[in-house]
């Protein structure tokens, strides 16, 4: 079957499974998660939607997410949009069958089924991260491939070959990264209900060549000064700004005034205000990071790399991103991503030993087999919801080993080498061609790869001996029934039932 047709038939395959083109609101993607909001999410058929092929797993958060893995997501979106827009243009009258229920009942039951979906996950603080993850997210594919190209222009130039064509190579990989304040403006007032150029506009002065020759807080500013803390701040002043001018300018002189107030009051206060501040916590960000492994070394690699997986279930994660990204421009790479990748590696080394440890147990070993290669590239779902989650146990032998991994890493940046990205999303054996250090390439990449087998022999170990009780052996130690394919439905009377957006409520044999 061609590409296209198979991306095509994976999004056939889906769209019935979630209450067909109608029940579609909204659809999205990010590096492993095809997002759709839904009208009426009792429409959704989730164990049939696991069985497709091409479907990881599935997450019902704010939006009901479909866990494709990288690339596959990227082709299957759009392949999906069109199978919807022709959906929607095909759909029958809604007048032409009378429904059972009226309008305004289907109306209010879907939106009541909607709130209390959204109670769940409604904290602040959860809100505040999902408005975080949203600014910087769709930004990960640039820093990519930016990153990418920055370690090929390296390389090439510590072996002296293309010296014409490394100059060109080093304005590709630079210049995302320079006007990476601009992008992240945009986004912060697109996210907060404001004009994305406007936030745009603000966000850029961050950048101007030009604010070199102001002077704030008795120093001289420097242009990237703040840098996307700046731009995020400067952004959410623009979108409160441009509210109020809404509110109180009137309508005739709108079109004028709001634009210019924005940026002109926004404007002063990020340069004689934020860009110092920002700068400040910035610099305070790289200066603790240093610090945290310089002295820390493998203890807060351990605790770092062991919290991780918890972490990412919570939602927690999401905070790091722009401390990720403000690494990135300080230093040229994050230190943190390397060691908080080895989570990963511990959930692959958990896999392996569940792998062993249920010889008879056909259904997970085929859930594993066919996980494994996605979870080595960094695609933990599978395996978290898969394997690991619903068990219990191995969970947290999983974190055993990432924590191991993490530690390994750790104690080489206490000796005075350095293992960082030059970009945020991938982990596992997909991260290799975004490292970078300060003690050269070949270090880099051999530091790395051992704390991967670190963390794949640690989780390994700590999940083969530690991570089953004789209860569980004994109930899931067992052969299935060959049509069922994940632990969440093998179908033993004590076995959890997990929804993969959450823990299991009463995790085997903890």
């Amino acid at each position: 079957m061609a590409t296209e047709d198979k991306n095509r038939a994976t999004a056939a395959a889906i769209l019935p499974l979630v209450g067909g083109a109608a029940n579609v609101s909204s659809i999205a993607h990010c590096m492993t998660r095809l997002r759709l909001g839904l009208h009426d999410r009792s429409l959704v058929d989730d164990e049939a939607l696991k069985a497709v092929p091409a479907v990881m797993g599935v997450v019902d958060d704010d939006t009901y997410q479909i866990v494709l893995g990288p690339g596959t997501v990227a082709r299957v979106t759009p392949e999906f949009e069109q199978l919807v827009e022709e959906g929607r243009a095909t759909a029958p009258d809604p007048g032409e069958a009378a429904p059972s229920v009226s309008a305004e009942e289907l109306a209010a039951q879907g939106a009541a089924m909607k709130a209390e979906r959204k109670a769940k996950n409604a904290t602040p603080f959860k809100l505040f991260l999902r408005r975080i993850a949203n600014i910087f997210v769709p930004l990960i594919p640039a820093l990519i491939g930016c990153g990418i190209i920055a370690g090929l222009n390296g390389l090439l130039v510590n072996l002296g070959w293309l010296t014409s064509v490394t100059p060109a190579l080093a304005a590709m990989a630079s210049g995302f990264m320079a006007l990476i304040a601009v992008f992240v403006g945009y986004n912060t007032a697109k996210e907060f209900g404001g004009t994305p150029i406007l936030g745009g506009a603000v966000a850029a002065i961050i950048v101007f060549p030009g604010v070199a020759n102001i002077e704030a807080f008795g120093q001289k500013l420097s242009p990237g000064q703040g840098g996307v803390l700046g731009a995020l701040g400067a952004a959410v002043l623009a979108v409160y700004v441009e509210k109020w001018c809404r509110r109180w300018v009137p309508e005739a002189l709108d079109v004028l005034v709001t634009p210019t107030l924005t940026v002109l009051v926004s404007g002063l206060v990020t340069i004689f205000g934020l860009m110092y501040v920002a700068g400040e916590v910035s610099t305070a960000i790289g200066t603790f990071a240093d610090w945290l492994l310089s002295n820390g070394g493998a203890g807060a690699g351990f605790v770092l790399g062991g919290l991780f997986l918890p972490l990412v279930m919570l939602g927690l994660h999401q905070a790091l991103i722009p401390i990720h990204t403000t690494l990135i421009e300080q230093q040229g790479y994050t230190v943190l991503l390397p060691i908080l990748a080895m989570a990963g590696a511990g959930q692959v080394g958990a896999a392996a030993a569940v792998y062993f440890r249920l010889p008879r147990n056909e259904s997970i070993r085929r859930t594993i087999k066919s996980a494994l290669p996605a979870g080595l590239l960094g695609v933990g779902e599978p395996l978290i919801y898969g394997v690991s989650l619903p068990l219990g146990r191995p969970f947290i032998t999983a974190c055993v080993g990432g924590a191991f991994g993490g530690g390994f890493i750790g104690l080489f940046n206490q000796l005075g080498d350095k293992v960082g990205s030059t970009a945020i999303g991938p982990s596992g054996w997909a991260l290799f061609p975004l490292l970078d250090g300060n003690h050269g390439l070949g270090t880099t990449v051999a530091i790395y790869a051992g704390g991967l087998l670190v963390g794949y022999f640690a989780g390994f170990l700590a999940t083969y001996f530690f991570g089953f009780s004789k209860d569980l052996l004994a109930e899931f130690n067992v052969s299935q029934e060959p049509a069922e394919s994940t632990v969440a439905a093998s179908g033993a009377p004590a076995a959890p039932t997990t929804g993969p957006d959450s823990t299991p409520k009463e995790p085997a044999g903890v």
